[in-house]
Parts: C-alpha cells; structure tokens; sequence
C-alpha cells in the first residue's frame, strides 16, 4: 500500500488509531447533472477511518484494526456501490454513492459498531479519496458534551 498523507483532525482524546484500506468498487451517480459519472464505473478507493478514544478495551485495543477491515472493506470490496440499497439511495442525494455520501455512510457503520463498546471511542474521520486528485473528509458535528 502506498502511503498517503490525509487531512488531521483535532481532538482531546489520548488515543488515536488510523485503518487504510483500498476497496475496488463500482457506482454511478443517479443524477443527471453528474455528466459522465452517470454511467456505471469503478473506482480502487482509498480509505482512511480515524477512530479515537480515552480507554482501551479489555483486550488491550482502543479498537481492533482487523474488526474495522472486516466491516467495511468485506461489505463493499468488488460490489457495485448502488446495490447496497439499504445504505445508498437512488432519490435523496444525501445517500448518492458520491464520495461525499461513501464517506458518510461508512462513517455511519463505524460509528453504530463502535456505540456498541464498552469503551466508547468515536470515529472523528472518515477520508475516501476516489481518485489520484480528488478525495473528500467526512468529520461529524460534535455531539453535546462530547470532546
């Protein structure tokens, strides 16, 4: 894997872990002022996921790095992107499988597994870029009295 520099995000937490991870995936935009990307096509996607947190788990891991993997990289790897119809919609453009809406959801399956921990760690980032000179940084609102 090549490595890349991605955008920061600032927190207070004292622990911080990045996963990258390719997917080779397939989508079009189902739109009509998305030109040619309304066509079907493939994307080798890189992600970033940064997850961070004050307490580690009881094996030791803010986060286990292979559980992160598992959860996104097995679900979309080799897939066309629209046919998760339960993550992207083909109406609200808010679920369009843009890069914009990729980092979003995976944002949405990382954080929903990690409100299930003990420890509580949040994932402050999500970075895809899709291709060498277009990427896109999904950074949640702060929750109330969150860091």
């Amino acid at each position: 894997m090549i490595q890349q520099i991605y955008p920061q995000v600032q927190h207070n937490y004292v622990f911080e872990l990045n996963k990258d991870m390719h997917i080779a995936a397939a989508h079009f935009i189902p739109h009509e002022d998305a030109g040619k990307c309304q066509q079907v096509h493939g994307h080798t996607y890189f992600v970033n996921i940064t997850i961070a947190g004050d307490e580690l788990d009881e094996s030791g891991f803010l986060v286990n790095f292979a559980s992160i993997k598992k959860l996104i990289h097995k679900r979309f790897d080799h897939t066309l992107l629209n046919d998760h119809h339960d993550l992207f919609s083909s109406t609200d453009s808010n679920y369009f499988p843009t890069s914009e809406g990729v980092a979003k959801v995976i944002w949405e399956i990382v954080q929903g597994e990690l409100d299930k921990k003990m420890n509580k760690p949040n994932c402050v980032q999500v970075f895809v870029r899709e291709t060498p000179t277009s990427y896109v940084v999904y950074r949640p609102k702060h929750k109330e009295g969150a860091q």
